[in-house]
């Protein structure tokens, strides 16, 4: 008796985005590169920053006995900088400062920009134009440069890199949530919740932002690079962590003067940054299409 006169599909090779058909009459979507390139990048990171709060080689703002502009060797596995520090030690509470200021940021973003839209969504027609457009007076001020406003009002640090990127950042979870929401709100469970008398609040927590929630995701990756580029950018030029802590846009900053007689110093922390935002584009672009319902159907 054939597959097919037994009822199970047969199983070719899988592409990408591809669905496999297993026993049970389950499909199971086999794992996007992207998803499975940049969540092991991200993990890494992860890691190190966790090291760092229990080991690391020396302490990170320690002048050592040494000389500066050592080259990577066996006692200091990256080298040392100008002022004889160690850099490996640098780069690891570095993780931990980028990892902070994302998490931050986009927490930030995504408690207030996740209720706006939802709230932009359910509003009747005038209410919801009146937030989408205030939405969009602030979408006109990029991250970078409502941090750099935010410097010069308050001074560089990085509580104030972290609450300026998150407000930069509250408009593209606005938006996101707005389209996803709109969506939900026209499906007949919701219809069936509103003449069943159920409250707005209800709907909302009980069918819209589940529903949601995967855009929501999606975009808190993304948007975990942006911030950890702004971060960079508001250290290097000096408007960002303060001298004393580890970062790896300090590191570039502090590296500037020394580009000819020690290009390392600012090789390491530029390949940290460049890695961490290209993993973390490479897993929202991953996860995007891993959640994306229509994938089940090609």
């Amino acid at each position: 008796m054939t597959e097919a006169m037994q009822g199970v599909p047969a199983v070719g090779p899988l592409g990408d985005g591809d669905v496999e058909v297993v026993a049970d009459g389950r499909r199971r979507r086999a794992l996007n590169p992207a998803l499975v390139i940049g969540g092991t990048i991200v993990i890494a990171i992860i890691a190190l920053a966790l090291v760092s709060y229990v080991w690391t080689p020396y302490a990170p703002m320690r002048v050592l006995p040494t000389k500066p502009f050592q080259t990577p060797n066996a006692e200091h596995w990256l080298g040392t900088d100008k002022l004889r520090r160690d850099v490996f030690t640098q780069i690891l509470v570095g993780a931990r400062t980028t990892l902070y200021v994302g998490l931050v940021a986009v927490g930030v973003a995504a408690v207030v920009g996740v209720p706006v839209g939802i709230l932009a969504a359910m509003s009747p027609g005038w209410l919801g134009q009146v937030i989408m457009r205030t939405n969009d007076v602030l979408l006109a001020f990029p991250a970078l440069l409502l941090a750099i406003m935010f410097a010069a009002l308050y001074g560089g640090s990085t509580r104030v890199a972290m609450i300026a990127i998150g407000i930069a950042t509250i408009p593209a979870f606005a938006r996101i949530t707005r389209s996803g929401a709109l969506g939900v709100m026209s499906t007949e469970y919701v219809a069936a919740a509103r003449a069943a008398g159920r409250s707005r609040f209800g709907i909302a927590s009980r069918h819209v932002l589940p529903n949601v929630a995967g855009l929501v995701i999606v975009q808190a990756s993304v948007s975990f690079a942006i911030a950890i580029l702004a971060e960079a950018a508001l250290a290097y030029l000096g408007l960002g962590t303060p001298t004393g802590q580890a970062s790896w846009g300090r590191m570039l900053y502090e590296s500037q003067t020394t580009l000819r007689s020690a290009p390392h110093l600012a090789l390491i922390p530029g390949a940290a940054i460049a890695l961490s935002v290209l993993a973390f584009n490479l897993f929202g672009d991953g996860l995007r299409d891993w959640l994306d319902p229509k994938l089940e159907d090609r």
